[in-house]
């Protein structure tokens, strides 16, 4: 069960939709900037993740600031744990290094806008659940996808849903690797992302 009550779950989540400069600030910028920057800030989030379950004094200021904002296993003291702000970060990485701007831009900002949205719509409205969701969480995220992948420029429309319907599938599903779950902050992206740029490889995309 999710332990954030309502008001750390809209801080936590304003905290996320503004990861949204991201692609935006990326659209503007070549590749070559945008790893500049991503790279140290994602070094960043990564060192504290470490130091914060090596170094004392680095753990009692990180718990002491963000406990009210952390979910669960984010507050387990083991040394592999990272926090969803580095998965963003990695996220956000991964997908300049590998996929198409237009891909990345529009895979990012789906986890960014409409995971934001699924989580303050399933945690106030959720009446219907399934595992750890909701369908009106799900709903939140789907529709709200569209509205993004419409609004991307140069996307193309049929590439757009279909990117949509796998970041809906991955929000709504828990994503396992053996025993590790993936962060939705990675799998929501990176889903998204492979999938895009696979049917750019399709000849009726073209």
């Amino acid at each position: 069960m999710d332990r954030l009550e309502l008001r750390y779950e809209v801080a936590r989540k304003a905290i996320h939709l503004s990861s949204l400069s991201i692609p935006v600030i990326y659209w503007f910028i070549s590749r070559e900037l945008a790893l500049l920057l991503l790279f140290p800030l994602f070094s960043g989030f990564f060192l504290i993740d470490l130091l914060k379950n090596f170094f004392t004094p680095v753990s009692i200021w990180y718990h002491k600031t963000f406990d009210s904002m952390l979910r669960t296993h984010e507050l387990e003291r083991t040394k592999n744990n990272l926090n969803g702000a580095t998965y963003i970060m990695m996220a956000a990485l991964l997908l300049v290094l590998f996929f198409p701007k237009i891909i990345a831009v529009a895979a990012f900002s789906l986890v960014a806008v409409s995971d934001t949205l699924a989580a303050i719509i399933g945690k106030s409205f959720g009446k219907h659940r399934f595992g750890q969701k909701s369908v009106e969480g799900s709903a939140a995220f789907f529709c709200s996808a569209l509205v993004v992948i419409s609004i991307v420029p140069g996307l193309n429309p049929f590439i757009g849903i279909i990117m949509a319907v796998t970041a809906t599938l991955t929000e709504a599903f828990i994503v396992r690797i053996g025993e590790f779950k993936v962060d939705d902050n990675l799998s929501i992206p990176l889903a998204s992302a492979i999938v895009g740029k696979l049917c750019t490889l399709l000849p009726i995309f073209r």
